[in-house]
Parts: C-alpha cells; structure tokens; sequence
C-alpha cells in the first residue's frame, strides 16, 4: 500500500492519538500502582521482612496484580472519566 502526500497528516494524527493514549495509560497504571505498593508495604513489610525478597516479591505480585487489574486501573479509570466530563 503506497502512501501519498495527502494522506501523511492523518497519519501523523493517528500516530500522535496513539502516542497519547499510551502515556494516559501509563498515567492510570501508575496511579494506580503507587499507592497500592505503598500501602501493601506499610501494612505488611514488617512482617515479610522476615522471608527472602523472592518470597516478598512474590506474595506482593500474587496480592498486588489482581488488585491492580480488577480494581485499581477501572477505579482510577472511573474517576479520571468523571473528571474530564465534569470539565466539558
């Protein structure tokens, strides 16, 4: 499929909405992570401490992915959806 001349400033759009729509879902993912990682340390650091780091690290993605995934990101998803119709 040939491009032509006409054609290059759509594709740079396609190009930049899909490059925005990446950073906002790493905005959300992030979000999301921070504090969860933050809390599950406070509450639960001290006691694991006791274990190897690949045992923290493991019953921390075991807990944490689930979390992120099912709760977290549509949760943070949710509120930045309702923000950004407030402000239309």
């Amino acid at each position: 499929m040939k491009t032509t001349i006409h054609e290059l400033p759509e594709l740079k759009m396609k190009s930049v909405s899909k490059t925005k729509m990446k950073l906002m879902m790493a905005l959300i993912i992030w979000i999301a992570i921070y504090p969860s990682i933050t809390l599950f340390l406070y509450l639960f650091g001290g006691p694991l401490s006791v274990f190897p780091l690949y045992l923290r690290t493991l019953v921390l993605t075991l807990s944490l992915v689930p979390w992120i995934v099912f709760a977290g990101v549509p949760f943070v998803d949710f509120i930045m959806r309702h923000i950004s119709l407030k402000n239309k």
